[in-house]
């Protein structure tokens, strides 16, 4: 019989047991934190502190924060997410936080309102809020001093409301006097609830925007997520899950004077560094494991694609416009934007040169390799931010296990997985300057104040104040600062002050034709911009607006040439001929002439071709430019443009030009085949194609193929 130590066999066997348990009930999620051991996981660039101002049981999955005129503090929670709510069970709420002993901290709370629908943001007006809860657009206010609504309006339903990752949110008002929202370009037919002769709005493919004073509410161009920062000149910047900062250039109303341009999206992404960003937290188990799977589906496949588990974003929210006065000065307009779960703030520096429309956001220098603040801690949830009167930045961690669509799982990796979990944490923090003077945070009533101390606000240097002003000088109404508004408009050494005082005119219904002429030979581009805009509504504000075609900000010559579209006059596609000449190799600008009638007419063509200048060594842009072109009078379909078309490409002169020849030819077909024309086929049109083939040869002729294909499919 053989020598057997028992003894260990006996412990062997419980080690064995005790790894076969551990391995079945291992943790894969990390436990929540403390408020105070949170903020030991924070790693911050230099010159910065962190400081707690609120946590529970104060406030409980948090998604958004605003100071109102009074220095009252309200907080959004979304304590629903992810699920979406039974009509008349939602579980959101706002609170009123406040801070009773002066300590910079909020002590004490209220619940301002309850029973909210998927509520995501909120904006200060007329004494309460604008709230966002989908389907709908509310306005709350409390008449009774208890810090609890009693009124409760709706302004506006239809919006979509199945995810509340997609919907109606991020409220924020510009200083043209419009309030904007993301909407994610998710479906719905919105109307505005008190408006008895309104029509209905549909959403599909924008976000949005409104004027609540004025009864206006409006498409407007973008599909914003979560995150919506507005600059101090109305520049609007918006995030979605892996695009951390896009930019529509070319409002909604433009792109949709006519129904013919092949596109109207001008979504871009401004980034310089794409989707890379520096998290210090492992991938959550779910996606690490999902993301495998997929890889490993999209290899078998032989599909060129990668998908990433971590170091990219894929959860980009809450981007706000740093317009503070606490900070250093190398981070005023810098975009502070969240990535949830990669459990970070990323920091952008907005750079625009004058000969480009568009902006570039680029990481700053010493945040190459990391980024502005990460935290080690899997559960902080950077949701969202919002710059204070104090101007420190403050950050919304809703501080939740799980942030994701529990329908974006598999099945098997949901069962140890709740998503609910942490619905009772919350925490914002504060970001403050290290080694600065102590800021108050609390401040005066504003409106306690006159309207000449409110004039002088509009050129106080932190955002928030100047924006606080305007909007209560609006409300207020009084007409007595006209004369002070005016001589601010146009004298004040600050460029933003000035811009303020403009729109207030504007919003008191005071500007005027001689004004708006003034501000056109404005020193600052961004002041010129806005008189171009305004100066749509001034017909006698012409002859001084064609002179902005020449303007040194390519900026000011991009809204020239949406602008001139609004005007009938001859004087209007010379104008924009010279545009195209300088500018027409850029996209923006050949959709910007391309969107008006005047601008996609056949004089304008007509007018290129004649100074011979446009075509003689045509880059791909201006190459594309004649493909849309061809595109938008096949889809118009008007017999006598298109003969004309056709026409001009028999000229001697073009006939040299073989490839954008076969640009307008494919833009043509492409355009007939949007066409939904039930005419009968013109002999006119078919005599001028003829003509046109007889001296085609090579793809030419499969071109004109392609056209004849086109037109008979339209007029099926």
């Amino acid at each position: 019989m053989p020598n057997i130590n028992y003894s260990a066999c006996r412990t062997t066997t419980l080690l064995l047991c005790s790894l076969l348990f551990f391995s079945c009930t291992q943790k894969h999620y990390a436990d929540a934190l403390s408020p105070e051991e949170a903020m030991k996981h924070f790693e911050i660039v230099d010159g910065f502190t962190i400081e707690l101002f609120a946590s529970e049981p104060h406030i409980m999955s948090p998604v958004d924060m605003v100071f109102d005129e009074q220095g009252n503090v309200y907080v959004v929670e979304m304590e629903d997410y992810p699920y979406q709510p039974e009509s008349g069970k939602g579980k959101g709420r706002i609170r009123v936080l406040k801070d009773s002993n002066g300590d910079g901290k909020a002590d004490t709370s209220f619940v301002f309102a309850d029973g909210l629908p998927s509520a995501t943001s909120m904006l200060p007006w007329k004494g309460g809020l604008i709230v966002t809860a989908a389907p709908d657009i509310l306005f709350l206010k409390d008449t009774t001093g208890d810090f609890r609504a009693d009124i409760k309006e709706m302004l506006f339903t239809g919006f979509f409301a199945s995810n509340s990752e997609a919907q109606i949110t991020s409220l924020r008002l510009a200083p043209d006097n419009w309030i904007y929202a993301n909407n994610n370009g998710q479906a719905g037919k919105v109307y505005a609830v008190n408006h008895t002769a309104t029509d209905t709005l549909s959403m599909g493919g924008s976000d949005f925007r409104f004027r609540p004073g004025r009864g206006l509410f409006e498409n407007e161009s973008g599909n914003g997520q979560f995150g919506l920062a507005v600059d101090d000149w109305g520049n609007r910047f918006y995030t979605q899950n892996t695009t951390h900062i896009q930019q529509a250039p070319i409002p909604w109303r433009y792109l949709h004077r006519h129904a013919y341009l092949p596109s109207d999206r001008v979504d871009i992404n401004i980034s310089d560094h794409e989707l890379l960003m520096f998290q210090k937290t492992p991938p959550p188990y779910w996606r690490l494991e999902r993301s495998n799977r997929r890889q490993k589906d999209y290899d078998e496949r032989k599909l060129n694609r990668n998908e990433y588990a971590e170091g990219h974003f894929t959860g980009a929210s809450g981007g706000v416009f740093y317009g503070g006065d606490a900070f250093p000065e190398p981070f005023y307009g810098s975009i502070f934007t969240g990535d949830v779960a990669g459990n970070l703030v990323h920091r952008d520096i907005l750079t625009l040169k004058d000969d480009h429309p568009l902006f570039v956001a680029k990481r700053a220098e010493g945040e190459k390799d990391r980024e502005f603040l990460a935290s080690t801690d899997p559960w902080f949830r950077p949701a969202n931010f919002t710059v204070g009167p104090d101007g420190y930045l403050y950050i919304i961690d809703m501080y939740r296990q799980h942030i994701e669509t529990p329908v974006s799982i598999p099945e098997d990796l949901k069962k140890d997985m709740d998503f609910t979990n942490g619905e009772q944490y919350g925490r914002i923090y504060r970001i403050v300057p290290e080694g600065a003077a102590k800021r108050a945070t609390q401040i005066p009533d504003l409106r306690k104040k006159n309207p000449e101390e409110m004039v002088a606000l509009l050129a106080y240097p932190n955002q928030w104040w100047r924006l606080q002003a305007q909007r209560l000088l609006l409300e207020q109404g009084s007409l007595s600062v006209v004369p002070a508004l005016k001589k601010m408009c146009v004298e004040h050494a600050d460029a933003r002050a000035r811009l303020h005082a403009l729109y207030t005119l504007e919003g008191l219904n005071v500007l005027d034709a001689a004004l708006i002429e003034q501000v056109l030979k404005d020193p600052h581009p961004g002041m010129r911009r806005h008189a171009v805009i305004l100066a749509e509504h001034y017909p006698q504000c012409l002859p001084q607006l064609l002179n902005s075609v020449d303007d040194g900000s390519a900026q000011v010559v991009l809204q020239t040439a949406l602008s001139l579209g609004q005007f009938v006059s001859p004087r209007v596609i010379p104008a924009l001929a010279n545009i195209m000449e300088r500018y027409g190799e850029m996209p923006l600008f050949q959709t910007a002439v391309l969107s008006s009638d005047a601008g996609s007419s056949m004089e304008l063509l007509k007018l290129l071709i004649g100074r011979k200048t446009f075509f003689e060594n045509a880059g791909p842009g201006k190459v594309a430019f004649i493909k849309d072109f061809f595109y938008v009078i096949g889809a118009r379909k008007k017999k006598e443009d298109i003969v004309a078309v056709i026409t001009l490409l028999s000229l001697p002169e073009v006939k040299e030009a073989v490839n954008w020849q076969l640009a307008g030819l494919e833009g043509l077909a492409k355009g007939l085949q949007k066409s939904a024309n039930q005419d009968k086929p013109d002999p006119d049109l078919t005599s001028a194609l003829q003509a046109y083939e007889s001296g085609a040869t090579g793809e030419i002729k499969g071109a004109l193929q392609a056209v004849k294909q086109a037109m008979s499919d339209s007029l099926q």
